[in-house]
């Protein structure tokens, strides 16, 4: 795990750092210009070490700046083994200020953010944070000290996973200045922010895939070849009439069942929006009559009293057709994570058996 010092020398030219603890591996011809290595998650796939210059994390630490309003104050509540919790570092250091830390070791605790948060909040100027959907929901399920100092934050930039639209509506409306951000390791963490492009962010849809370039893209992934001038992501996406970026899911995250083309994200918004569901995570599993059936993992907002399974299938049937209406519906009370709070599907197809 790179440390503020490791990290503010590699972006001034000194050794690259990792991301993840380790020893990095040599660097070889075009690999030499990289400042950090980050090791995916292998959510999607095999891990891969993707390879970040100098000029891409700090262009988009700048950009982030003047998208939010100018250099603030950074309370690092993610951690710094994956690309969200370094950029808060990277932001820090093109700042020129020291970032308050809030201890992960016991977990994410709403009232221990509010104490991490206290002395950052004390300082004049700007403030900002990063969390990922699960923190957000956290603190705003409390509706204590610990969603109290969140709204005091000029932005809180929500990343890492797809937020469920029925967190975000209950965050503004509690006052927390939610800024949705779309991005990955490749594209130095976030690039796209509220739908919207950072200044100088190339996004393009080939085939409805989303492709990104720009001065952010990093170098490559080590032992592979160099990016060049697109970086082609696994998601699927459209550009509203306002311009602005929709991510629909990731390409790999459709299944074929009867015949029929479900996207699992789509199904899982559907029971995203419904009463008394938290969120939700949609895999498909094998069967020997349809090839693949869709399966629901549902956290529900009050584990005493879920809502009704049949209820839920019959919304999905009503928003996106009987055929991917799921035959499984399980009833959780957190979904199994990796990464920086993205959800483990294969964990989730796993738990059905």
């Amino acid at each position: 795990m790179a440390t503020l010092d490791e990290l503010r020398a590699a972006l001034s030219g000194g050794d690259a750092v990792r991301a993840q603890p380790g020893d990095l591996p040599p660097l070889r011809g075009w690999e030499a210009g990289a400042a950090l290595a980050v090791t995916t998650s292998g959510s999607t796939g095999e891990p891969k070490t993707v390879l970040l210059g100098a000029d891409a994390l700090t262009t988009s630490a700048e950009l982030t700046h003047a998208r939010l309003g100018g250099p603030g104050r950074w309370l690092l509540a993610l951690p710094t083994t994956h690309i969200a919790g370094i950029q808060v570092l990277v932001r820090s250091v093109v700042a020129g200020v020291e970032p308050g830390v809030m201890d992960l070791e016991p977990g994410f605790r709403a009232a221990d953010f509010a104490v991490a948060a206290r002395p950052v909040l004390a300082t004049p100027g700007r403030h900002y944070t990063a969390l990922v959907p699960t923190q957000l929901a956290r603190l705003v399920a409390t509706e204590g000290p610990g969603l109290a100092a969140a709204r005091q934050f000029d932005a809180v930039l929500i990343g890492g996973a797809a937020t469920p639209p029925s967190l975000l509506e209950r965050s503004r409306r509690l006052g927390v200045r939610v800024v949705t951000t779309y991005g990955m390791s490749e594209t130095s963490g976030g690039c796209v922010y509220d739908g919207l492009p950072l200044d100088g962010v190339r996004v393009r849809l080939v085939g409805g895939r989303i492709e990104v370039g720009g001065p952010v893209l990093a170098l490559g992934y080590q032992g592979g070849e160099p990016f060049g001038e697109w970086f082609r992501t696994g998601d699927l996406g459209r550009v509203r009439p306002d311009g602005t970026v929709e991510v629909l899911g990731r390409a790999d995250d459709v299944i074929i069942s009867g015949g029929e083309n479900i996207a699992l994200t789509r199904v899982e918004r559907v029971l995203a929006a419904q009463p008394g569901v938290r969120e939700a995570c949609v895999v498909g599993l094998p069967d020997p009559e349809w090839g693949q059936v869709v399966a629901a993992a549902v956290v529900p907002e009050d584990p005493g009293d879920p809502p009704d399974a049949d209820e839920l299938c019959a919304a999905v049937g009503d928003v996106v057709g009987r055929f991917a209406m799921p035959k499984r519906v399980a009833f959780v009370a957190e979904l199994p994570l990796r990464g920086p709070g993205k959800v483990d599907r294969k964990a989730v197809a796993s738990s059905f058996g």
